[in-house]
């Protein structure tokens, strides 16, 4: 039988709908035209400044980050730059490789890190700006290039360490404090973060963080049932609430305990639920245009899942299937938008790409 052609907006890539899309050379000079744009694009900005007296009025966002200013908003450039050094790492031949290590170069100079880290402390209120969705990106930028072994990545990650090790102390202190975990779909989502920062701590070697995470995981999420996954989404989610706990769970569990707990948490309404594309009414909404990367972060949680299965788990293939299907939605919507998706998805697409 003839396979139908899921033809994608940015031509020339075409994609049969069943199999798993491929980042080749192609797709990744295309997707990184996003961040490379967006990075040193200052307005439009959502600056989550808290502004503590009318000195700081005037502060513009490249003033008060001047690493991390652009794609809108701090987090997104943060997860921008993580793409950028992605894609130079793992494709070092690509055609615009240079013009990435400029920007890159600029960003990750040791002046303007330096600001970015001093950031938290020289302005009130900071304790919670950007936690834990920006932390757990930075965190993933800076295990990119820990685990990179390039001249330019050793300098970058010695520059980038002031601002991590920060951020690595504020969530060492919010930790034990955080009683509840957030089930959001949107930034604040606790497992979704969690996840990142174990990471982070693998590769970096922090058991003490690690173990904090694993057992802070376990308290918040062990005895979870019956998840109201059928409930989802929610107008504006990126995040499944429940594929991101089943994600960071992988990373907690041993296979065996993780396989028991699995098929407690999700019932057959849910997860039929969970497998629906998301419906996107309008790409332009800067909300709703959430919806697109909610099929990239499905994609990548159940792949992810997926590895975690023993093959004769019913869900192993069905999740590998359904997570290609959801890639292929999220990259056929992707260059159908505006800034409102422009400023970030690109990322979430690299990553959702990711094997």
């Amino acid at each position: 039988m003839k396979k139908s052609l899921l033809v994608i907006v940015f031509s020339p890539f075409l994609i049969f709908a069943q199999e798993v899309p491929k980042l080749t050379d192609e797709m990744a000079v295309k997707l990184s035209e996003k961040p490379l744009h967006c990075i040193t694009q200052e307005y439009p900005n959502k600056t989550a400044h808290i502004i503590n007296n009318a000195d700081e009025v005037p502060l513009s966002p490249k003033a008060l980050h001047p690493s991390f200013y652009g794609c809108f908003d701090w987090h997104s450039s943060v997860h921008g730059h993580w793409m950028l050094v992605r894609l130079l790492k793992t494709k070092p031949g690509l055609s615009i490789a240079k013009d990435i290590e400029n920007t890159l170069d600029n960003s990750f100079s040791k002046e303007n890190l330096q600001v970015e880290a001093d950031y938290f402390t020289k302005y009130q209120l900071t304790t919670t700006f950007e936690r834990t969705y920006g932390w757990a990106w930075l965190f993933k930028l800076d295990e990119e290039l820990t685990t990179w072994n390039h001249p330019k990545a050793k300098i970058w990650h010695q520059n980038l360490k002031p601002l991590t090790d920060k951020i690595l102390t504020a969530w060492k202190t919010y930790l034990p404090k955080q009683t509840y975990p957030n089930r959001t779909g949107v930034h604040p989502n606790s497992a979704f973060a969690m996840a990142f920062a174990i990471d982070w701590a693998r590769s970096a070697g922090d058991k003490e963080f690690e173990n904090q995470l694993v057992e802070k995981a376990k308290y918040f999420y062990l005895k979870d049932e019956k998840t109201p996954a059928y409930l989802e989404p929610d107008g504006s989610d990126f995040f499944s609430p429940s594929l991101e706990i089943a994600d960071l769970m992988r990373r907690v569990l041993p296979q065996k305990e993780f396989v028991q707990w699995f098929d407690k948490f999700y019932e057959k309404r849910s997860i039929e639920n969970i497998e629906k594309i998301p419906v996107v009414s309008d790409l332009s909404d800067y909300q709703t245009v959430h919806l697109v990367g909610l099929s990239f972060s499905k994609a990548w949680c159940m792949k992810g899942i997926a590895k975690s299965l023993p093959d004769r788990h019913p869900l192993k293939k069905e999740f590998q299937k359904t997570a290609a299907i959801f890639l292929n939605n999220g990259l056929s919507l992707l260059f159908q938008g505006n800034y409102g998706g422009d400023h970030w998805l690109a990322s979430f697409a690299v990553y959702a790409l990711e094997d």
